[in-house]
């Protein structure tokens, strides 16, 4: 009987120690350094079991010994699934790290950028090219629906989802700007918003003009005056679709257009391209007691403003000294912008 025992405790001491020894050795594996010898992005695939993963691990270098990656995933204390997409895996990444990262979630995330006064023609075909973006795009999207901005997505998102949320985001911020509008504005609703915010964006790139700009239109949609832009003009002839390529003529400021300013009354038709959140801000919130009609190029990057004929004739004429000065010097004549008529 005491032989027995002695026997018995011999194999429990032996079990536990040959246990403890396999513990120990697993445990030094799960941390130790990977094989992996530079950052790597893999993807782990949707539905993929332990033993895909492991594979997939192997495969891309990741990990020497797939079983034991197994093996910790089904004794961890704590268990989180793991979730498919695309993972950035840091150089030597232990088993342990990568399992952590793994359940983690924190796929990699790609940016796709959409610039302020980019139209919706240009801004589709980005979405379209967009790497690892999937699906054929079937939402409905019109000029000026699209906020530009800087948007994050996952491997494998639909385009669809990518638009549908930066026609989300330019609701909301044309919400925020028509709660907060100025009182008396002669804007009947948020689309009209839009559309003069379009415009300011296609009139200037100086951040610090756009409420001059605005106040220039809504002082002349207050008084019925023609709004004579160029670049709504412009856009009845190209649609969106790049640029016109060469100067405005006679013909085309006396086209039918509902885009041609010059002729009909008011806004024009639509958008002419996607504004951004300042210009959306200038539309709703114009600069105040400024009476300016009119506006035109400074020759420095920005705009003289006149709120007579008179004033804005002489702008235009020192305009036009600037343009013949630097055709004279051999430099290019950059384009009149809108408002540059006598």
């Amino acid at each position: 009987m005491l032989s027995f025992f002695r026997w018995t405790l011999f194999f429990i001491v032996l079990f536990v120690s040959v246990m403890g020894g396999a513990l120990f050795v697993g445990h030094e594996a799960l941390i130790a350094q990977g094989p992996l010898t530079a950052t790597k992005r893999v993807v782990i695939p949707r539905g993929a079991g332990p033993a895909t993963m492991a594979k997939v691990l192997k495969d891309e270098g990741v990990l020497d010994y797939p079983g034991l990656f197994r093996v910790a995933l089904m004794v961890d204390p704590s268990p989180k699934p793991i979730k498919a997409g695309e993972y950035e895996i840091p150089a030597h990444a232990s088993m342990q790290s990568l399992v952590e990262l793994l359940q983690s979630g924190k796929v990699v995330q790609r940016r796709l950028t959409i610039p302020e006064g980019m139209s919706t023609v240009e801004a589709v075909e980005l979405v379209r090219k967009a790497d690892t973006l999937t699906g054929e795009i079937t939402v409905d999207v019109k000029e000026g629906d699209l906020l530009p901005e800087t948007y994050f997505y996952s491997r494998n998102d639909t385009r669809d989802s990518v638009l549908l949320r930066m026609k989300e985001a330019m609701d909301k911020a044309v919400d925020e700007a028509w709660r907060k509008r100025s009182a008396g504005l002669p804007l009947l609703n948020r689309r009209e918003v839009v559309i003069l915010a379009s415009m300011i964006e296609k009139e200037t790139a100086v951040p610090a003009e756009r409420p001059r700009i605005a106040a220039v239109f809504i002082n002349r949609l207050r008084i019925k005056m023609r709004l004579e832009s160029d670049p709504t003009t412009i856009y009845g002839i190209t649609g969106g679709k790049g640029t016109l390529g060469r100067d405005l003529t006679r013909a085309d400021l006396q086209s039918p257009s509902g885009y041609n300013t010059y002729v009909v009354p008011g806004l024009p038709s639509g958008p002419i391209c996607n504004p951004g959140r300042a210009s959306i801000m200038a539309a709703t919130s114009p600069a105040p007691r400024d009476h300016s009609l009119y506006f035109v190029a400074d020759g420095q990057g920005g705009h003289a403003f006149a709120s007579n004929v008179y004033e804005h004739n002489r702008n235009v004429t020192r305009w036009k000294d600037i343009v013949k000065q630097r055709q004279e010097q051999g430099l290019p004549a950059t384009p009149s912008p809108a408002n540059a008529k006598p």
